[in-house]
């Protein structure tokens, strides 16, 4: 790496770092201040669980450490765009693009080294999403008023890889157990995967989830299997006793799956994973598309912004600096204003139709083309 590519690397990532700093703390700050109350009700509220001030601390510290983590992809492409600003602006400042072009070097080429450290943090992006927030998928979905104790809640039709439905009227999430738990077994009908028939229920006094023999443990287990005769009369009842439902339905997926927009935080195999599930319903699978081509799209359209905003700042008089700044900062605005747009349409009916892959696709379709007309009508 010559001399000139590490000076133009270490100022880039020393403005992303800065930018990182800056923009993770400001939504720390601000989710701080408004919910610091909630915080220090956590002793009182909850004075049978005994807590120290160094656990509340260290509490809250977890909280936001983990929060940062969707914070951060949530800003990924934001925070390449200023480190970028801050880098060649500094240079563009002390007339260093100048002694660049003087040297009889490309402005081109210096944006080879950013290019190149923005592949490896969108890889890092691409981490954060795809292990790390997967992982603590749990504790994300907790609010601040829950975060020293396990909530307990009913439970209403949440579908398993095997097509039944799970409801129970009280789950508690400290014990995993589902309390007077429903199962309804279900199977789609052959030729018609959105028609679903009752097979049979599984009733028990409780139901606890086992991860070794991945399933649910059930006290007082009632199968009660429904089956037609020929003659299409009234179903008989079967009812036999079961100990045990084997599910992939863990006890960490219940919290997550129900709530709204849990789809964002899981990761690319659980998605196609829900997608391959019986029963996941028609509707559902939409927004899981728009999901699964999301992964691909999001890290494109972080670069392809970055690729956007280069040309412009590459600029050799100061003066002219602060338009190239507010016009690179409007085409990432744009950018993030069409994948908005194009995200909320996706799950939508347009034309008779739903094309979830053509919508998460469009920005890139829309922005390509011209970063690669402004790169290649730089000023060199």
């Amino acid at each position: 790496m010559k001399i000139l590519d590490r000076y133009i690397a270490r100022n880039f990532l020393f403005g992303y770092f800065i930018a990182l700093c800056v923009m993770v703390g400001m939504f720390l700050t601000i989710d701080l201040f408004v919910h610091l109350d909630e915080f220090a009700e956590l002793r009182t509220d909850n004075p049978q669980l005994n807590l120290r001030r160094i656990d509340v601390a260290w509490t809250v510290m977890r909280f936001y450490g983990i929060r940062c983590c969707l914070w951060y992809k949530d800003m990924a492409g934001m925070i390449m765009v200023v480190a970028a600003v801050f880098s060649l602006a500094r240079m563009t400042r002390n007339n260093e693009l100048i002694a660049v072009m003087a040297s009889g070097t490309s402005l081109k080429r210096i944006l080879a080294p950013i290019l190149f450290l923005s592949l490896f943090l969108t890889g890092l992006m691409v981490v954060d999403q795809e292990a790390v927030i997967p992982r603590y998928a749990y504790e994300l979905i907790r609010k601040h008023d829950e975060l020293s104790y396990a909530g307990t809640y009913d439970v209403w039709f949440i579908g398993d890889d095997r097509g039944s439905l799970f409801c129970s009227r009280s789950y508690e999430e400290k014990s995993r157990t589902l309390h007077e738990p429903l199962i309804i077994l279900r199977e789609p009908l052959s030729g018609q995967e959105d028609i679903y028939r009752i097979t049979g229920k599984i009733q028990a006094d409780t139901a606890v989830y086992d991860s070794q023999r991945e399933g649910w443990t059930l006290t007082g287990g009632r199968w009660m299997q429904l089956t037609e005769d020929d003659q299409e009369v009234a179903p008989l009842q079967q009812i036999q006793p079961i100990d045990f439902y084997p599910s992939k339905l863990t006890a960490a997926d219940i919290p997550v799956r129900r709530q709204e927009g849990f789809k964002l935080l899981l990761s690319l195999g659980q998605l196609t994973a829900m997608e391959n599930n019986p029963g996941t319903r028609r509707t559902d699978m939409a927004e899981l598309a728009l999901q699964k081509h999301s992964r691909i799209t999001d890290p494109l359209v972080n670069l392809i912004m970055l690729m956007v905003a280069l040309p412009v700042l590459v600029c050799r008089d100061p003066k002219a600096m602060k338009n190239a700044i507010i016009i690179s900062f409007m085409t990432t605005l744009s950018c993030f204003i069409v994948v908005f747009a194009c995200k909320l349409f996706a799950a939508e009916i347009v034309f008779g139709q739903v094309r979830p892959a053509l919508w998460a696709w469009a920005p890139i379709f829309i922005f390509f083309p011209v970063a690669l007309i402004e790169i290649d009508s730089m000023r060199t």
